[in-house]
């Protein structure tokens, strides 16, 4: 993602194409990435582009003498094509589309037109990832871990995959040539949100997830305790009371993993749930069921025989309290 890649790549595109029919091509592609937002071509940027453009030259020769273009290029062609794609204009609404359209997986979210293949994005994604901001792009793949593109105009293209794309524009750059305030609004960005590629919500408590709601994550959790007891699976039960979870989660209907582990005569779940995770021995469902009823109806005696020390605890403790 420097000019020397970007001149090579002019050169691939539609070379069967006059340079009308090419730069065409590529605005109606750009086009389709904003949503039909706005896009237009700088007439100014482009005479600038081509009036100082000796290292471009040079670079163009260089590659040429290494045979890097392909058989019959053009080179002024290619040159003409790289400074008019360098002279397109967006703003920060129709850029943010772009970037959300390679955060959504190729598609538009706009129009839900898919303009790329998963393939293309995912290999776009990982250029920007690992060299979208100049020569500070180490720096910024290690403290914001997202796919980004940056500017000299100041601006900053940022894609959160499957969330979000956002763009921002401060002109003020840093000596790499990326905007300074950009830069620092993607830091805080990952500081507050569990974005970056490397970030753990169970393990970042200061961060948070918007992208799960809070009755969403409960829901999530309840099923899969309540799957976890109904399978037998203590492992997936430990993983859970391990993270902090509350053991005595219920469903609708006032079920807990205790009543799942007796209903089904599962003894190591309801051992672990009452002498590891000290979980409420006899709680009632919406029917007034407790888990020892449960092993009770379903005929489950060496379940029935580990609560029921339990409920005589209980009992005890009810009667020193009165």
């Amino acid at each position: 993602m420097i000019n020397a890649g970007a001149i090579l790549t002019c050169s691939l595109l539609k070379q069967n194409m006059n340079l009308a029919d090419r730069f065409d091509y590529v605005t109606k592609m750009f086009k389709r990435l904003t949503g039909g937002e706005y896009l237009a071509f700088n007439n100014a940027v482009f005479l600038s582009e081509r009036e100082t453009a000796d290292r471009n030259f040079a670079l163009g020769y260089y590659m040429r003498e290494n045979k890097c273009f392909p058989e019959g290029t053009n080179l002024m062609e290619t040159l003409d094509f790289y400074f008019q794609l360098c002279s397109i204009e967006a703003d920060c609404d129709s850029a943010s589309v772009i970037a959300a359209t390679l955060a959504n997986g190729g598609v538009c979210p706009t129009t839900g037109d898919k303009v790329f293949s998963t393939n293309s994005v995912r290999n776009t994604l990982s250029l920007m990832h690992s060299c979208g901001m100049y020569d500070y792009s180490g720096g910024f793949a290690f403290e914001v871990g997202l796919p980004a593109k940056s500017g000299v105009s100041g601006c900053i293209m940022l894609v959160v995959p499957n969330v979000m794309g956002i763009c921002m524009w401060s002109p003020p750059l840093d000596k790499y040539g990326n905007s300074v305030r950009g830069i620092q609004f993607c830091k805080d960005f990952v500081e507050k949100f569990n974005f970056h590629n490397y970030d753990s919500l169970i393990h970042s408590p200061k961060k948070f997830d918007p992208r799960i709601r809070k009755a969403e994550s409960r829901a999530k959790v309840v099923v899969n305790l309540l799957f976890g007891a109904y399978n037998g699976d203590v492992t997936a039960l430990r993983r859970y009371a391990l993270l902090g979870t509350d053991m005595n989660l219920g469903d609708y209907d006032g079920r807990t993993a205790l009543h799942v582990g007796a209903a089904e005569g599962n003894d190591t779940v309801v051992k672990f749930l009452l002498e590891k995770c000290k979980v409420n021995p006899f709680p009632r469902d919406r029917w007034g069921f407790t888990p020892l009823d449960d092993a009770v109806r379903f005929g489950h005696t060496e379940v029935q025989k580990i609560l029921e020390p339990y409920t005589e605890e209980d009992k005890d403790n009810t009667t020193v309290d009165s």
